[in-house]
């Protein structure tokens, strides 16, 4: 009976969720705590969900901060530097342009929120995929993957969910990763390298004085005319690629003629954030690096545990950087909306996995799995959990994943000898496919500011961001970590 109520409480929570009829906080509440009822045990309710809040509660703190940290570092231009510096190394070439494509997603993720991420590298790098005529959807799936691999840092999500669906110390999941993620990414930048290339040989190589160049004179020819009138040279201006057959489609870039104005300056002209803003702190600059690498070490190295480093972390660049309160105060409620989400779900999960644990439920599912799954295939659960972290992260949430299947699939691995840490870290490498999953409100961000078609991002991503996540999964096998 527990085995039919818990697989029922785990199918009720996934179709409320991929059918947006609840939101992930109320359904992580809710749903237990009515199967709790159910199963007769709702007297013990508040123990379970105390027991879960308070091993939930370091994870919690290390996300909030962590958000907060990270937040403040864009606002105050840390990132700002390493923007600029991948727009001149791009120049018109289109094989750099998806390479740093590639790498400013992978840096931007650094704050763990996938938004952020996307609307960062898609207003620096959109107007060059427009001038030059670049395939878009490259640009959106060559950020979704980079972004994904990153997705599985500490703060970042996933690696928080797993430690708390399985109670465990999150840097125990993510520090030893380290290796086959660092793989992933490299094979991130070798497959942009080699769409880049294919790009490369499309559209040809120009500099941005050509580029300009030939828009003028593109102009000009347009005026000198007489039929086409202005509204021809408004639809072109800023889009004509330079070269051979790229530029000769019937279809100029929409919205593209303010791009147009603003690269007559040169490289400066392709800003992909505000080089005015008010909260920027050059003169802090070199302090918020330093501390940025210091606290990325102190991580690595484990010298403290990695809620109180971002704790003491968000303390002082908000001290630093803004001295006066009401400065402060602006920054938190600027990252309030992250901070509440992210943190507001984990202490949801403790209602979820407190009853899914407390009431018995997956140890009764954990049993039938385990009568189910072939015993040859027991001592492998971990390459089965990472085989089946690409299609179920892909087509259910991650909350869905985490807490509702990488328990279950935890204690059928159990029994076989295999250890819950070695169950997380292969739960991760679904992660460069999920980040373009229709379930994943970030991707709608991505591919809205790139105005691409969320189906042709889908054709184009799924076969490589599958790829990486087996390419993850390898690594991970051979140097031992899964």
């Amino acid at each position: 009976m527990l085995t039919i109520l818990g697989f029922a409480m785990i199918a009720t929570f996934l179709v409320l969720i991929m059918m947006k009829k609840m939101s992930p906080i109320a359904a992580l509440v809710l749903i237990p705590a009515l199967f709790c009822v159910f199963v007769g045990k709702g007297a013990h309710l508040g123990d379970y969900v105390l027991d879960g809040v308070t091993d939930l509660a370091p994870t919690a703190a290390m996300l909030m901060f962590a958000i907060v940290y990270f937040g403040v570092m864009i606002d105050v231009g840390l990132f700002d530097p390493i923007v600029r510096g991948i727009l001149k190394f791009c120049k018109a070439d289109p094989m750099r342009i998806v390479v740093g494509t590639a790498v400013l997603a992978a840096i931007v993720s650094l704050d763990g929120d996938g938004s952020t991420t996307f609307m960062i590298t898609v207003s620096a790098m959109y107007p060059l995929y427009k001038r030059l005529k670049m395939s878009l959807v490259v640009m959106t799936g060559v950020a979704a993957m980079a972004n994904g691999v990153m997705n599985t840092l500490p703060w970042g999500g996933p690696t928080a969910r797993a430690a708390t669906a399985l109670k465990l110390d999150a840097s125990d999941i993510f520090v030893p990763m380290i290796p086959a993620l660092l793989v992933g990414l490299l094979f991130v930048f070798v497959l942009s390298y080699v769409l880049g290339v294919r790009e490369r040989r499309r559209l040809g190589v120009l500099t941005l004085d050509d580029v300009l160049e030939e828009e003028k004179e593109t102009e000009t020819v347009l005026v000198g005319s007489g039929g086409s009138g202005d509204g021809k040279v408004s639809m072109l201006k800023g889009g004509t690629a330079g070269t051979g057959g790229a530029g000769s489609g019937a279809d100029a870039p929409e919205g593209a003629e303010g791009a147009g104005d603003s690269a007559d300056s040169g490289d400066d002209g392709f800003q992909g954030l505000d080089p005015n803003r008010a909260t920027l702190r050059p003169k802090l600059y070199w302090f918020n690096a330093l501390l940025t690498v210091s606290l990325l070490t102190a991580m690595i190295m484990e010298w403290l545990p990695i809620p109180v480093l971002f704790l003491i972390g968000a303390a002082l660049v908000l001290s630093v950087n803004f001295p006066h309160i009401p400065d402060q105060k602006a920054r938190l409620a600027a990252h309030a909306d992250n901070v509440l989400n992210v943190s507001g779900m984990v202490f949801a999960a403790a209602v979820f996995t407190g009853v899914l644990q407390g009431t018995g439920m997956v140890d009764h599912m954990a049993k039938w799995m385990v009568d189910v799954i072939p015993g040859s295939m027991g001592p492998h659960m971990a390459l089965v959990t990472g085989i089946l972290s690409l299609p179920l992260t892909y087509f259910m949430s991650n909350d869905g994943f985490y807490f509702g299947v990488l328990p279950v699939l935890a204690e059928a691995g159990a029994a076989h000898g295999v250890t819950p840490l070695e169950m997380a870290r292969a739960s991760l490498v679904g992660q460069p496919l999920h980040m373009s999953s229709p379930l994943v409100p970030a991707v709608y961000v991505l591919v809205g500011m790139a105005k691409v078609e969320f189906g042709d991002h889908t054709r184009f991503v799924v076969k490589w961001a599958a790829l990486t996540c087996l390419v993850i999964l390898g690594a991970g096998m051979l140097f031992g970590i899964i």
